[in-house]
């Protein structure tokens, strides 16, 4: 098992989200975002903190967990909600460089030329990955009992058909490049999410295929789950 889960309620986890994220961006590192309403509003935290510093940030890398196959400017698109809320907040201030995942190309493609991107910028290990966790616990776009969650050659792969709405050809990065960074924060709210936080990350929790956030902490070494008091309801 991982060395360290680290399970916090708070009021406005979006906004410790942010707090974290903060430090390794300012350091130039390498972080992974990742898609959903939540971490949205993390992204406008980040953002305004960013602002606030008056920092040059352009060494970072910004990379992302997963992708719709569809293209960048479409509602589906996380990295149209990353331009939304932090990039577009952050023009002309020097942000973070950011490496979008070419879903529009299909999912092998866009899978095979996101892994030249990783080994030609030497990003992995990543400094910090932001994930979410869906109602069925799929992590990314690694969904329950799929074969890509036994995948441990590659760092991305492309997922054909995907376990959760909107069911949409994905691209994402494999279980070996999301547990291998020096941490990992999973951020979730609602009470829709308490019963696949439980199954999880829950004092009863095991490594399943069917629950895929449960196969973190076997590979991660420091595990940092966000959580509002209705996704924790269950724990």
């Amino acid at each position: 098992m991982s060395r360290s889960i680290d399970l916090q309620v708070l009021d406005d986890p979006a906004g410790a989200c942010a707090a974290m994220l903060l430090g390794p961006i300012l350091g130039g590192g390498h972080v992974v975002l990742t898609g959903g309403s939540t971490p949205g509003k993390a992204y406008s935290e980040l953002a305004r903190a960013l602002l606030a510093t008056g920092r040059d940030v352009s060494d970072a890398t910004i990379w992302f967990s997963d992708e719709r196959c569809v293209a960048p400017d479409d509602e589906l698109s996380n990295f149209r909600l990353v331009e939304q809320t932090l990039l577009r907040p952050l023009a002309g201030r020097s942000p973070p460089e950011v490496v979008r995942m070419e879903g529009e190309r299909g999912p092998n493609e866009a899978a095979e030329l996101y892994e030249q991107a990783l080994d030609e910028a030497d990003a992995l290990p990543f400094d910090l990955v932001l994930l979410g966790l869906g109602p069925d616990a799929h992590i990314a776009s690694l969904f329950p009992d799929q074969a890509t969650l036994s995948e441990r050659a590659r760092d991305v792969i492309g997922v054909e058909k995907a376990g959760h709405e909107p069911y949409v050809p994905r691209v994402s990065l494999t279980l070996p490049a999301l547990t291998g960074p020096r941490q990992i924060v999973v951020l979730v709210t609602g009470e829709d999410k308490a019963d696949a936080v439980a199954a999880a990350f829950g004092p009863q929790a095991r490594p399943d295929p069917h629950v895929p956030g449960s196969l973190l902490a076997p590979l991660a070494n420091e595990i940092t789950v966000l959580l509002d008091p209705a996704a924790a309801a269950k724990l």
